[in-house]
């Protein structure tokens, strides 16, 4: 059997953008999806703290070091620009592993979107 456990966070970051006219997804900064070990094409989900929605969508690559969390096409209308939200990655594994499995969870500056040193 196995189950799904968190496996990336990126915990509080702030929307730049919502592109409505875009076939869909999010954008987030390279540098991040680096640190998360989020990867291009991963299915995430994104929580928003301003008005409880949650979605269901894919990444795609933002400019390294822009700071950039882009909503595309449908989630586009579960945001605005300025709203908090935290984007979150699962895995499945087996329970065993699951138990020592340590999921990466960043943490950046909510104004800026960029990693704290």
């Amino acid at each position: 059997m196995l189950i799904e456990v968190l496996k990336s966070k990126i915990h509080l970051v702030t929307v730049t953008e919502a592109n409505l006219n875009y076939v869909g997804s999010i954008t987030i900064d390279e540098d991040l999806m680096d640190a998360s070990g989020i990867i291009e094409g991963e299915k995430v989900q994104v929580v928003n703290l301003n008005n409880g929605e949650r979605l269901d969508t894919y990444v795609i690559k933002g400019r390294r070091g822009s700071g950039e969390i882009i909503m595309n096409g449908p989630a586009a209308r579960k945001v605005v620009v300025g709203d908090v939200v935290i984007v979150m990655a699962f895995a499945l594994m087996e329970p065993d592993e699951a138990k020592n499995f340590k999921p990466t969870v960043i943490f950046p500056d909510t104004k800026t979107n960029r990693l704290v040193k």
